[in-house]
């Protein structure tokens, strides 16, 4: 269920109309059209108390309730909300300030922490229909909360919860890996990882069958596996972290296109382009290690790209 505010706003005076405008958009209400704004149906005091000020001031309001017909328009309805833009931009703000912490004395690095807590939890209010983008905004404030709390205290003990010591990667060097067949984003990643950053001659099997994992194999992404998707975090995030590569920033930026392709999420420049580049390697390649093959020098190049975000962007 929706409410619906159909208004006409007085001509005058002008501080009214803004008034109401700044309201609405504080409210995150979305425009059908000029006039007509919806919001979901328990915000419908907001709206009545906007609709009264309106007519104060000599223009006219009605609040309805409005009832989707079927489940499309009700998904229609509910697009109109979508924040994903917004969670964008918010996140180029975290971005900045991840590179910028280091360098500041610890009340201000707080401060700046609290800013962006405080905009994504403004983002929140309004976000009606939360979904992949919320989750993994709060879970990047998060990790970047840890990261500055381990910068200005670093004896102090930490939860339970948070992430483990790193993984010896000298451990996990000759051994086999498995996942599923016809490996798409999250999979290539974590193969091109383990390749780079574990061990240069690693061997992969492309399980049709994930129960049928063969013993001793390593499992990645897939139910059950020693890594898998944990919290917001996709399986090549995960993979990462667990060795230690947390606060590669390359690696981060990556783990954002890995994502974002995988589960949705904040939108970044670069995933369209993969996303293109690597359907068109499956389509070439049926054979599950060459499109490993073919697949490495592209997240080489990412990677590499990353060190200098600026300079491709011009």
């Amino acid at each position: 269920m929706f409410s619906l505010l159909l208004a006409t706003l007085p001509t005058q005076p002008n501080a009214v109309r803004l008034r109401i405008w700044r309201g609405l958009k504080a409210l995150g209400a979305a425009a059908l059209r000029d006039g007509a704004y919806l919001l979901p149906s328990e915000r419908m005091a907001d709206l009545d108390a906007l609709a009264q000020e309106v007519t104060a001031h000599g223009g006219s309001a009605s609040v309805l309730a409005l009832s989707p017909r079927d489940a499309i328009q009700a998904n229609e309805l509910r697009a109109r909300f979508d924040r994903a833009g917004q969670y964008a931009e918010w996140r180029e703000s975290l971005d900045a300030a991840r590179t910028e912490l280091p360098a500041l004395a610890e009340t201000a690095a707080r401060r700046r922490l609290r800013g962006l807590a405080d905009g994504l939890q403004t983002l929140q209010a309004i976000d009606y229909f939360p979904g992949p983008a919320a989750e993994q905004a709060q879970a990047d404030l998060d990790a970047l909360r840890l990261v500055l709390e381990r910068q200005l205290s670093p004896g102090e003990p930490r939860a339970a919860s948070h992430a483990p010591p790193p993984l010896d990667a000298r451990r996990y060097v000759g051994k086999c890996w498995a996942t599923r067949a016809r490996p798409w984003v999250d999979r290539l990643a974590c193969a091109w990882f383990v390749r780079r950053f574990i061990d240069a001659q690693a061997a992969f099997v492309w399980l049709a069958d994930a129960a049928a994992l063969p013993r001793g194999a390593i499992g990645f992404d897939f139910d059950g596996a020693r890594f898998s998707h944990v919290g917001a975090r996709v399986s090549f995030e995960v993979m990462a972290a667990s060795f230690g590569y947390a606060h590669d920033e390359r690696l981060r930026r990556l783990g954002a296109v890995v994502h974002w392709l995988d589960v949705g999420g904040i939108a970044v420049p670069e995933a369209a382009g993969l996303e293109a580049i690597l359907a068109g390697l499956r389509e070439l390649h049926t054979d599950d290690d060459a499109l490993l093959a073919a697949a490495m020098p592209v997240f080489d190049g990412l990677y590499a790209g990353h060190a200098n975000p600026r300079t491709n962007a011009s």
